[in-house]
């Protein structure tokens, strides 16, 4: 074991719930192997868990758990608020406006000339002695396999019921969708990854391993068997999340347009149809699911030989509205939209620690190879929290940048979030007194200083999005 994986992997495993962490480690033995790698991604889930607070009456008992042994990072966000994006960002350290690749499609990230030869963050680890696993949705397509040097089940959407039976939305997308189904967890394709998994957990490995698992809910369909709804409040009890009507009056027509809502209902299609508490209940259902097979997951690690040398991190891939700014799904460039659930576990780690610094996805590959000692990568555009696990209060000025196709980024400070469109448009949201983003006071003349120096955060590079980019529905012409 390296001396400089030495001194990483003891000062991280010895953070403490006061503000720092030991730099080095006086009884570490060369001899140490170095630490495996457990990387946990769920699809769509925003803050509605119960370590962050984002809804009263969700109910996450496994998450909270992991939360309370290691780091939450309660201010991090995506790179980009739809799926495609946002895992190529992170999973190959580069950001979207580096790379074009903007939207779900082409979901062949090679394509991108910025992306042709670069390592993802298996591969890497893979060229340095690790044995990368991975399983469930990991990329959005078929990528997920190629990157890997061993892959199990891919997981998907379903089940589906039969002959195209819905519960609830009987036009539109077939996914836009809510209710108890399948009748148990086994019949999921969630549940299955989560076995797969285990077993990965039970194997006896020659070399440290890097095992990444993807779970799909709370992804639309939201549908989760019956007693993930059981343990919930009747419908007519589900609380709403906060909603302003009239919310979106101050954004301009373009960032209406960007962020319109394709292919979700709109908001008052919920509000009609007397649909929103009961999709918000589908939605509380869903994570509840996948909370319970994080727990399975985590459960086998603690009976296996590999807990007191693992590192366990978990995130999103981006966050999703119920009606906050009177919208569905993901898609803007609002907090709702770009904040994910991050925690990351060092070995032997047992306190909690709430870190409320701007981080992003795109810092995860970083972090990952100096939290294990290898070789820095270069190009890499995020940051290593290193830093802020030794201590939550280091010098960090970077806001986090989140972007929705070319030319339209979204910084989010401790304080502020601002937006600025492709058309020069603007948005600024002063987080401390406006936490729901209600009141966009971009124009203030006072505030001019601070717009300015965000401004100053916007990336350089804007490339052109990657051949046969597609996902916008064609809200911003000449984008399908």
């Amino acid at each position: 074991m390296s001396s400089l994986r030495v001194v990483l992997f003891a000062a991280v495993a010895c953070v403490v719930s006061t503000h720092t962490v030991a730099t080095q480690s006086k009884g570490a033995k060369a001899s140490e192997p170095p630490p495996n790698l457990l990387f946990l991604v769920i699809d769509d889930l925003n803050d509605w868990v119960g370590c962050l607070g984002g809804h009263p009456q969700t109910k996450t008992p496994n998450i909270d758990r992991l939360a309370a042994r290691g780091v939450l990072f309660t201010n991090a966000h995506c790179q980009a608020p739809i799926c495609n994006p946002s895992r190529v960002s992170m999973m190959t350290g580069r950001l979207p406006s580096t790379t074009g690749v903007y939207l779900l499609q082409p979901s062949r990230f090679r394509v991108s000339k910025a992306l042709a030869k670069v390592k993802t963050l298996p591969e890497y680890f893979s060229a340095h002695g690790y044995h990368a696993m991975g399983g469930g949705k990991l990329y959005h397509g078929s990528t997920s396999q190629e990157t890997f040097d061993e892959y199990g089940p891919r997981g998907s959407f379903g089940p589906l019921p039969k002959k195209n039976a819905k519960f609830n939305f009987k036009t539109g997308h077939r996914l836009w969708d809510w209710g108890e189904f399948p009748a148990t967890d086994a019949q999921t394709p969630d549940a299955k990854v989560a076995d797969w998994a285990i077993k990965q957990l039970q194997r006896k490995h020659d070399k440290p391993f890097f095992l990444a698992v993807g779970f799909f809910r709370p992804h639309v369909p939201m549908y989760a068997p019956p007693k993930w709804w059981k343990q919930l409040p009747a419908e007519k009890d589900i609380e709403l999340p906060p909603s302003m009507k009239g919310d979106r009056d101050d954004v301009s027509d373009y960032g209406k347009r960007l962020t319109h809502g394709f292919p979700a209902p709109r908001h008052e299609w919920f509000v009609k149809h007397k649909q929103w508490r009961r999709a918000v209940r589908g939605y509380l259902a869903c994570v509840s699911f996948v909370d319970n097979q994080v727990g399975r997951v985590m459960a086998e690690l603690d009976r296996s030989g590999y807990a007191s040398n693992t590192i366990v991190v978990l995130c999103s891939d981006h966050g999703f509205h119920l009606g906050e700014k009177e919208r569905w799904a993901k898609r803007s460039l609002w907090t709702r939209s770009t904040r994910v659930p991050l925690i990351v576990v060092p070995p032997g780690r047992n306190k909690a620690t709430k870190c409320e610094k701007p981080v992003g996805l795109i810092d995860l590959y970083p972090t990952f190879v100096e939290l294990c000692g290898l070789p820095a990568n270069k190009g890499l555009e995020g940051r290593s929290l290193v830093p802020l696990l030794r201590d939550r209060d280091a010098a960090w000025d970077r806001p986090i940048i989140t972007t929705f196709y070319k030319d339209n980024h979204s910084l989010r400070s401790e304080r502020w979030r601002y937006t600025r469109y492709a058309d020069g448009s603007e948005e600024l949201y002063d987080l401390r007194s406006d936490p729901h983003e209600w009141h966009n006071i971009a124009s203030k003349p006072k505030l001019a200083d601070v717009v300015r120096k965000l401004r100053r955060h916007l990336p350089t590079v804007n490339v052109e999005a990657v051949p046969g980019s597609k996902g916008l529905g064609g809200q911003i012409k000449g984008v399908k």
